[in-house]
């Protein structure tokens, strides 16, 4: 939350032209499906596996706030919310295509460190950048990612499939990313308010960490193959527990019980919503861009994860006519509803 001091290379004085070869500068596809990447009117690839394709657009002042999120980690953790999707289905990511649309606010140096993020999240994940877009733009950053995975048709998991009876899984822990979202947002009014005030976020490293720069679950696939367990269906927690819960449930035409009691909150969110006022079963359920796996399982599986660090079983499928409900730790049972932000209400 301070003055930049980096050099300002406006973009038009190279042309996009050049601005692409800047990008490309380095880039070594790695995959043997990757048969033409950055360089021609479009890539080529080749699998003789399913392919699985999202794609994600993330908009300033929607989705980010530049005023605390540097550059760098913003290009690393627009891949990685684009490759969560890759892993939710069971699926290796393999490629992306990033397109940027860009003000004149921006420089040369500026698209230098968002693809520095890009790239750092490409190395980490073993992933192929092959192409994309760059526009002008009257205001802001947009950016757009397409990410490309490959996976057997027996093993992609879908979200329609739980059975009565399978067990809720959930990896990590949840409510950190909203949490660290409200401290920066806590520093940004008081910076705003007063700009010699200096930032203090001590102490919050793991929940600021989760906001800026989270990571994608590829261990917990990884995991899931060494145990030789095939979840029942699979989604990622980008919107709260809540939605993703109540997503399986209707797409599966099944009901749900998940267990407050069992639902993995870190010592640091907790104590840190408690400070805001905040119960922190809420940050779980609503707060969004956890970027957890939660999934389902046959109840033969349970043993295979039990006791497990990074797993927890929070609940069981039940009946769709039975509802989806939540158990508190009050020992009640209240319908679970959706309470998580939906991008299509933020300006209203």
């Amino acid at each position: 939350m301070s003055e930049s001091k980096t050099p300002f290379t406006p973009i038009s004085t190279i042309g996009e032209f050049k601005l692409i070869d800047r990008i490309a500068e380095g880039i070594e596809c790695v995959h043997s499906s990757t048969i033409k990447g950055i360089g021609d009117d479009a890539a080529v690839i080749h699998t003789p596996l399913h392919q699985v394709i999202t794609t994600d657009l993330l908009i300033e002042g929607i989705h980010f706030d530049l005023m605390y999120t540097p550059l760098k980690h913003l290009g690393y953790k627009a891949v990685v919310v684009n490759l969560s999707d890759v892993f939710a289905m069971n699926a290796q990511p393999k490629q992306i295509l990033v397109s940027l649309a860009l003000s004149n606010r921006f420089s040369v140096e500026a698209v230098d460190e968002l693809y520095e993020g890009i790239k750092a999240a490409c190395k980490k994940y073993n992933v192929d950048l092959i192409g994309g877009d760059t526009t002008a733009s009257p205001k802001g950053l947009t950016i757009c990612i397409t990410a490309i995975g490959e996976a057997k048709k027996e093993k992609i998991v879908y979200r329609n499939s739980a059975k009565e009876g399978d067990l809720l899984v959930v990896s990590g822990d949840l409510g950190a990313a909203y949490i660290g979202l409200q401290l920066l947002e806590r520093e940004k009014q008081i910076f705003i308010e007063n700009p010699n005030v200096k930032t203090d976020l001590k102490g919050h490293d793991y929940t600021v960490g989760r906001q800026l720069k989270p990571e994608a679950r590829m261990d917990i696939i990884e995991l899931l193959e060494k145990f030789n367990i095939l979840p029942t269906s699979m989604i990622d927690i980008s919107d709260g527990l809540s939605s993703e819960i109540l997503h399986i449930c209707q797409q599966s035409n099944v009901g749900c019980v998940l267990h407050e009691e069992y639902v993995p909150i870190d010592p640091n969110t907790y104590n840190t919503a408690l400070t805001f006022n905040i119960d922190p079963i809420n940050c779980a359920l609503s707060g969004g861009e956890d970027y957890e796996l939660l999934f389902t399982i046959r109840p033969e599986d349970a043993s295979k994860i039990k006791n497990h660090p990074d797993l927890s079983i929070i609940g069981e499928i039940i009946d769709a006519n039975l509802g989806v409900k939540l158990h508190s730790k009050g020992d009640n049972y209240y319908d679970l509803i959706s309470m998580g932000w939906d991008n299509l209400d933020a300006d209203k």
